[in-house]
């Protein structure tokens, strides 16, 4: 009979104790520790891996010594996935993706293992039948003859599969959804996503073999488990969007290989996720007449230069104490903008209610679009449309001033490409010498700004 232990973990960093603790000694949390059993077997989940050790070394060495050759990256069709890994798939790399039940992880993922064309990918379900997976498969127009399914959640019949069909590459739904024979909790407990977490790591080190996982998120938005899992991994993947609306975001949180700024646009259709190769079409409405409260601003997200819309409304306070909310701009920047216009351009915002929002669900830090945002708010508030070829670029500083953005050539470019006519910008910007179409206003203070838009 094997014996039978009991273990404590604490929910949000994964630390374990012998004994219940009130605080985590490891991340300061108080009342964090569960209780879970732990039942210690001979079992093992390494097998025999197709491949060696991947190039590590058994031995330490010194830094000088190590080969520097760079990392031969794993194409990937999917364009949009792609840009956010940092350039492809990293082969030996573990990828974890997180989401919004419906949002559509598990399309992506199935969709990415359709589109490889000579790779063996290895699809372990936890979640769904092999004839629910097929049914999707056919909805979406890509195949893949080397596609294989195990509907299975014990790690060591997983592991005797990798030696059996040596995949390429391995997608795993979900990572809570898997338990291992040598943790006697459920699945998705602290202790069994750490120990199978581990184990699809150590594969995918031990191999080469990039693996996929797909991870819940708890009611507050994190990933379900401990903060562990995170660190564990080589990327984080947020995939973002309203399962009312068709756009879905791909956002990177944590790259080893790549940028955590770039984001993957996907349109959501019967046939699966379409790639959006230029979202600033989406980010912008079309509209059949002038309205107020509507600018363009030009922002970037990582590499990729995009123009979205921003919109505000201002309107008398009908309350005593005015309501200022924002949807995909930073709240407390809107409420410095809206103490400089009061400060320095004379307009009276402290008895107005303040909405403002970027459209097509996008969340944007870049602090380039505050011009664009100030340009919707005295629009709506003096109820005068901007013209629609304009487009903002500038961050708005504390004494009024417009501040000089980066990569201002890449900006003016993607507005030129759309059809813009005039771009307002900071006079302290230091602009090429090219042969741009476009008339580049330059300013330098807000009321100067207000005084070319609204006279």
């Amino acid at each position: 009979m094997a014996k039978t232990s009991t273990s404590f973990f604490c929910k949000n960093c994964g630390a374990s104790s012998p004994k219940w603790v009130g605080k985590c000694p490891a991340c300061n949390e108080w009342n964090t520790y569960i209780e879970e059993v732990i039942h210690k077997e001979k079992t093992d989940f390494k097998s025999t891996w197709k491949k060696d050790t991947h190039g590590r070394s058994l031995k330490p060495v010194l830094l000088e010594d190590v080969e520097k050759g760079g990392e031969q990256r794993i194409s990937i069709q999917d364009l949009e996935l792609a840009r956010v890994l940092g350039g492809g798939l990293v082969p030996g790399s573990v990828v974890l993706i997180g989401g919004e039940p419906g949002i559509g992880k598990s399309t992506l993922l199935l969709q990415v293992a359709l589109q490889f064309k000579n790779k063996k990918v290895l699809y372990i379900s936890g979640e769904e039948s092999e004839t629910q997976i097929k049914m999707r498969a056919e909805r979406i127009p890509f195949s893949n003859n080397n596609c294989y399914l195990f509907t299975e959640t014990s790690t060591q019949k997983i592991g005797k599969a990798f030696t059996e069909i040596q995949p390429d590459i391995v997608i795993v739904d979900s990572i809570q959804t898997l338990q291992s024979d040598l943790i006697d909790s459920t699945p998705g407990s602290i202790s069994q996503i750490k120990e199978t977490a581990g184990d699809m790591i150590r594969f995918a080190k031990e191999t080469g073999t990039p693996v996929f996982l797909i991870g819940h998120i708890t009611k507050d938005g994190t990933l379900a488990g401990p903060k562990l899992l995170e660190h564990m991994v080589d990327t984080v993947l947020q995939f973002e969007g309203d399962r009312h609306h068709v756009y879905r975001i791909l956002r990177s949180t944590k790259n080893r290989f790549g940028s955590t700024n770039e984001i993957g646009i996907y349109e959501m259709q019967s046939g699966g996720l379409r790639e959006v190769s230029n979202p600033s079409e989406i980010l912008i409405s079309q509209r059949d007449e002038a309205l107020s409260g509507v600018a363009i601003s030009a922002t970037l997200e990582g590499m990729r230069p995009l123009l979205i819309e921003t919109q505000a409304l201002v309107s008398a306070a009908v309350y005593g104490t005015p309501q200022r909310n924002s949807n995909g701009y930073d709240a407390k920047r809107l409420n410095m903008l809206l103490a400089i216009l009061e400060k320095k351009c004379g307009l009276r915002m402290g008895m107005q209610d303040v909405f403002v929002n970027i459209a097509g669900g996008l969340r944007v830090e870049d602090p380039g679009i505050d011009l664009g945002i100030v340009a919707a708010i005295v629009s709506s508030y003096e109820n005068i449309p901007i013209d629609s070829k304009i487009c903002f670029v500038g961050e708005v500083g504390l004494s009024g001033e417009i501040r000089a953005v980066s990569r201002i050539e890449q900006r003016i470019s993607e507005a030129e490409k759309l059809g813009f006519k005039t771009v307002y910008l900071s006079k302290f910007n230091k602009l090429p010498k090219s042969k741009s179409g476009l008339n580049i206003v330059e300013v330098g203070k807000l009321d100067e700004l207000l005084g070319f838009l609204f006279g």
